[in-house]
């Protein structure tokens, strides 16, 4: 198990503002939060549902 998340947001991100981050490296889930919260907590996935969600967006026209 790791100590911490290390947090980090999309390459695609634009820096804009209206991010989210994502970690990794926390075996079997992938923590989310918010960028201009980053105090009000994280949303947990497991794993494979972050992967299957991050593939499905990867599809679609923006």
């Amino acid at each position: 198990m790791t100590d911490s998340p290390r947090w980090f947001t999309s390459s695609y991100s634009s820096n804009g503002g209206n991010c989210v981050e994502v970690a990794t490296n926390v075996p079997g889930t992938v923590p989310v939060r918010d960028t201009k919260d980053r105090d009000a907590g994280t949303l947990t996935f497991r794993a494979d549902s972050w992967s299957a969600f991050v593939q499905f967006a990867s599809h679609q026209s923006v």
